[in-house]
């Protein structure tokens, strides 16, 4: 690891090869802050799509040991409720870490049943780091710029390539953030909840995460059982894997999902004329890869930006049609417009930015121990790369500066939970971002959970996204806390939505000229964060 030239809170120094690993913290809850919580002041910052936006701010301790000390901004939004029934404010998170959830607030709040909706004020925020809180992470801008160095190890030049991008990116959020960095994890992030729930007033909260953001509920559910009324947690975070082993489990989850891709086009080849056998299929996609690698398509899509365009894919497979016109184009017709027009529509959503970024590789650095050791790394990933080639050493790379990390890393919580209300956990049995035992271990750590089901779903954030028996639990819980029980694993199993059609001749025109957001309308996969 290189080291920056600011003394990092005691952060132990561990050169690349080096067998001694950074001993884990504890992670404990902070005393509450000393200081009276200051209520928020709401001002109107309505948008086209949400015009009952509003956005405020409060104050919190950067250290919640010491309280009268520095203070940092958590940017909030709220749309209010208008219904005489009032049931507290329901925060929103989308996952991350890193994701901004300011305009999430006014889809989940327009996305819901009316009737619902107006019972609560939904509240969305910008974690510590994130967005418009201040201060703002960003270690190195520019970090994803294209070309990047192939992410597959093929020569040592590449490894030495992709490591020397990975101190570096270490080396310069110690030097800008020495002070902070030890106060960006999931505690700190879930005691800011807390004194969210004070500014707001209220005793207790009702919360609804997506993603990372269950991890985090399932983090301030533990540290504030008390205040917790409604909780619903969505593709979710297995806490036991957190976040080394979770990574691997999503490459062998993200290889399934590429798969399912491959056959999709397969079925679909009077559309895109790539051949029935999902196998050569996928066989005309590494060729694509390595010819990108030699000649990156426009001097921007060379073999690690083109997997930046697909992992999306395993995300959401609304974003299918799209991928495979780009691949398409390219291996019929010689054709890298559409691969590149991909990249910028694409890319920047898995990305999801450099303050995004910045603020995930601080959380997950921080949350847990990552081995320091990155001859561990390469014997890790090479082994699941012989099985799961799709997203492995993309991943390792996107995770590599926890190698090198200039701060150490805490424990994991236990999040088991036996004094809570009933909570609702939605889970898709294909999920790759938060693979389905993920959903499953949490069901039985929260004792009084109930877990529904999309059975065959492969898409991450499942709720508020077209299924309407998904949708019809998740209106019950929030009208009147009642949950599913069942006998089985799950309390509910909810059918898969279709999978999407090729597109008409007018949406891919249109799918030419417009990101994906606009061009099919903003969906919550616009909103959806998570690579850990």
């Amino acid at each position: 690891m290189r080291r920056s030239a600011a003394v990092l809170c005691g952060a132990a120094v561990v050169m690349a090869g080096s067998l001694t690993a950074v001993p884990a913290e504890a992670s404990t809850p902070h005393p509450a802050a000393a200081a009276k919580a200051v209520k928020v002041t709401w001002k109107k910052c309505g948008t086209k799509d949400y015009p009952t936006l509003q956005c405020g701010s409060v104050k919190v301790p950067l250290d919640y040991r010491n309280p009268s000390g520095k203070k940092i901004t958590l940017a909030l939004s709220r749309v209010p409720h208008t219904a005489k029934t009032y049931q507290g404010p329901l925060l929103v998170n989308p996952g991350g870490p890193g994701g901004s959830g300011l305009t999430l607030a006014g889809f989940v709040a327009s996305s819901l049943p009316k009737s619902v909706a107006a019972q609560y004020d939904v509240i969305g925020f910008d974690p510590r780091g994130v967005g418009r809180s201040s201060p703002a992470l960003d270690c190195k801008p520019g970090y994803f710029n294209p070309v990047r160095p192939d992410s597959v190890l093929s020569t040592s030049a590449t490894e030495k390539a992709n490591l020397a991008r990975a101190k570096a990116f270490a080396a310069a959020c110690g030097k800008k953030y020495a002070g902070v960095l030890p106060h960006i994890n999931t505690v700190d992030a879930a005691t800011d909840l807390d004194a969210i729930r004070q500014a707001l007033g209220a005793k207790k909260i009702n919360y609804f995460g997506y993603s990372y953001g269950t991890y985090l509920g399932a983090v301030y559910a533990k540290l504030h059982p008390e205040r917790v009324r409604r909780l619903v947690l969505d593709s979710i975070v297995d806490p036991t894997g957190v976040w080394y082993d979770g990574n691997i489990q999503q490459d062998h989850a993200f290889e399934g999902r590429q798969h399912a891709f491959m056959a999709w086009i397969a079925k679909h080849h009077s559309t895109y004329r790539l051949g029935t056998d999902p196998a050569r299929i996928a066989a005309k996609w590494y060729a694509m890869r390595a010819a990108l690698a030699k000649k990156p398509a426009g001097g921007k899509v060379g073999a690690s930006e083109l997997e930046d365009i697909f992992v999306p894919g395993g995300y959401y497979n609304g974003y299918w049609p799209h991928l495979a016109q780009a691949f398409a184009a390219y291996v019929n017709d010689k054709k890298t417009g559409p691969l590149i027009e991909a990249y910028d529509n694409f890319a920047a959503v898995d990305a999801s930015g450099d303050n995004g970024y910045s603020v995930y590789a601080a959380v997950q650095c921080r949350d847990a121990a990552w081995p320091r050791d990155w001859r561990q790394w390469r014997k890790d990933n090479w082994a699941v790369h012989a099985k799961a080639p799709f997203m492995t050493w993309n991943n390792a790379w996107y995770n590599a500066p926890c190698a090198f990390w200039p701060v150490p890393s805490q424990r994991p919580v236990n999040v088991a939970n036996g004094k809570l209300p009933p909570a609702l956990l939605f889970q898709a049995t294909d999920d790759a971002a938060t693979p389905y035992p993920g959903g499953v271990m949490v069901h039985r750590l929260l004792r009084n959970s109930s877990l529904v089901v999309e059975q065959g779903g492969g898409n991450h954030g499942v709720t508020l996204s077209g299924n309407a028996c998904l949708d019809k639990h998740l209106a019950t819980y929030l009208t009147n806390g009642k949950v599913p029980r069942g006998h089985g694993v799950a309390d509910a199993v909810c059918q898969k939505l279709p999978d999407p059609k090729p597109l008409s001749t007018k949406a891919s025109a249109l799918a030419a000229t417009s990101a994906p957001g606009t061009a099919r309308g903003t969906t919550l996969h616009d909103f959806v964060r998570f690579r850990g």
